[in-house]
């Protein structure tokens, strides 16, 4: 505490607990918004596991805006090759089969994303994001430990700890992020509940070398492959394609097994029986228990705290959704905190940060538990009147085809399914907003590049209202842009306009609206209201829809 009576050391907007992918990505996502916070992690530094590695196409558009992208690439180019999935009872032989052999065959997902899946290590990703963080601006501390906070109307005191030092230092924040992880102290000490059918299966994570494996593997590059002998059940996954992998294996502590049992010697004799090779070269070089759970933090905000990440949500790793899930909420509550910070909306709308994300958690992890069904991950067997915990369907819906029926959105159907049965990105609200390559200030961008730091208004050229009344949708958004102190961007579409189509594009049609309608697009890119046809007061109309998706009294 600074000597100055009752002074805290610092006082920072926004206070970060935890500095894992989702405590690094909230850091890079607030500073990519200008918002000035301290993140903190009790950590010396960042994963040096092999884990978490799918990023699927909405995160990577994410981080495509925030400038991360490339970096991220060029870590992950060991494994950019990698892309099915297999299923097979050994690697020896020719049983088995291929749950998908290309995450995007034919290349079909161009025609709605201008990024693709990236394969790339928590141990990998987690340094790309703490670079960009930092270049960003961002303040981060690790060795860093969170003792204790006190919350209030107004804002929240921390109580950290350095680990390397022993010195105390008190902080104070008008938010608070808790991204601290699925035994999270935050969670805790608020008292939130959680729901859902808690623990799933248990697995200890083996990291080994084996040079002869490679050969064994042959030319196929999977992401993961399941091995499902009875008696060796697990999951190998590779972290160069040559040396290095890593296994999962059933752990069950409900049978008394503790991490102990699990000796080099017996390690390396499971690997050598599931891949289907008593004579594999196995070198056992770490070993981790992990504990695969469904559960949903009962709220996500209370008062100045917010949760994100494991602290909000657990789900079986099968198909990456947690991480990914994560990041998204991260990525949701950046925005609405700047606005917030920045006076330019309410603060109902980080009350909307809970009725959007937490039905995606909900919705993504009985996906997720029905997925490990599916793929018969080691050490998961519901009994059948489980059934898995949901429907597995298609990866993309999850991925990139969630929406948000009730929140910061106007013209929903709040009954509307969170995750739908099939992919429509077609610009209703609630949902993502389309993709479309366009010319702006001579460069070609995806209008999802478009979306990151304001509110946009996508409309085209003026029209003809009800009753024949001209409707200019760009000079209403200008003037109440003036008028209300908003970042309103307005940017029109069309020949001569400042956004034009890139080709022959039907750029109306893939809006959902008349080339007199208009769209407007939260900071996250996602559709906050539309109005097809030309409105016969648009200042009007575009007040009240603001006033709405902002909280603004």
């Amino acid at each position: 505490m600074n000597a100055q009576a009752g002074r805290p050391d610092l006082e920072v907007p926004v206070l970060i607990v935890g500095g894992s992918l989702v405590g690094l990505s909230t850091s890079l996502f607030l500073g990519r918004l200008g918002v000035r916070h301290t993140l903190v992690e009790k950590h010396a530094g960042t994963s040096i596991h092999p884990r978490g590695r799918g990023n699927n196409v909405r995160t990577m558009e994410l981080f495509r805006v925030a400038g991360a992208e490339d970096g991220i690439r060029r870590a992950a180019a060991t494994l950019a090759d990698n892309h099915g999935i297999l299923q097979t009872p050994s690697l020896v032989g020719g049983e088995g089969e291929w749950l998908f052999r290309e995450i995007d065959p034919g290349g079909g997902l161009a025609r709605f994303s201008p990024a693709s899946w990236c394969l790339c290590s928590q141990n990998d990703l987690e340094p790309v994001l703490l670079d960009r963080a930092v270049e960003l601006g961002g303040d981060l501390r690790f060795s860093t430990e969170l003792q204790s906070f006190d919350a209030d109307p107004d804002g929240v005191t921390a109580y950290l700890k350095s680990r390397e030092t022993g010195e105390h230092t008190v902080v104070r924040a008008q938010y608070l992020v808790a991204a601290d992880g699925p035994r999270s102290p935050v969670r805790e000490q608020l008292g939130i509940g959680q729901s859902g059918p808690g623990d799933l299966f248990h697995n200890i994570s083996l990291t080994f070398r084996s040079r002869r494996l490679a050969d064994v593997v042959g030319e196929r590059r999977f992401i993961v492959c399941y091995l499902t002998r009875p008696d060796a059940d697990g999951a190998l996954l590779p972290v160069d394609n040559r040396e290095h992998w890593v296994f999962h294996a059933p752990w069950h502590p409900e049978r008394g097994e503790t991490l102990e049992d699990f000796t080099e010697e017996r390690c390396a004799e499971h690997i050598r029986r599931a891949v289907g090779d008593p004579d594999l070269d196995v070198e056992i070089t770490g070993r981790a228990a992990w504990h695969a759970a469904q559960r949903v933090a009962e709220r996500y905000r209370a008062g100045r705290v917010l949760l994100a990440g494991d602290s909000a949500h657990e789900m079986s790793p099968t198909g990456a959704f947690g991480s990914n899930t994560g990041i998204q909420d991260a990525h949701n509550l950046a925005w609405k905190l700047a606005a917030v910070l920045g006076g330019w909306a309410g603060d109902g709308l980080l009350d909307t940060y809970d009725s959007e994300r937490r039905p995606v958690a909900e919705a993504t992890s009985a996906r997720a538990a029905a997925r490990s069904v599916e793929h018969s991950h080691p050490g998961y067997a519901p009994a059948p009147e489980a059934g898995g915990g949901g429907r597995a369907g298609g990866i993309l819906n999850v991925a990139l085809g969630y929406r948000y029926p009730r929140g910061a959105v106007v013209g929903t159907d709040p009954a509307a399914e969170v995750v739908p049965e099939k992919l429509a990105l077609t610009g209703e609200p609630g949902s993502r907003a389309p993709h479309l390559w366009v010319r702006h200030r001579g460069d070609r961008v995806s209008t999802l590049d478009l979306f990151e730091t304001s509110p946009v208004l996508l409309s085209g050229g003026p029209g003809a209202g009800p009753a024949g009344v001209r409707c200019d949708w760009h000079g209403a958004a200008v003037r109440l842009a003036e008028k209300l102190s908003v970042p309103l961007v307005s940017l029109r579409l069309g020949p001569g306009a400042e956004l034009v189509p890139d080709d022959d594009t039907d750029w109306a049609g893939r809006l959902g609206i008349s080339p007199a309608g208009a769209m407007l697009v939260r900071p996250d890119g996602f559709v906050a209201w539309r109005s097809p046809e030309p409105a016969a007061d648009p200042e009007a109309t575009l007040h009240e829809v603001l006033s709405t998706v902002l909280s603004l009294s």
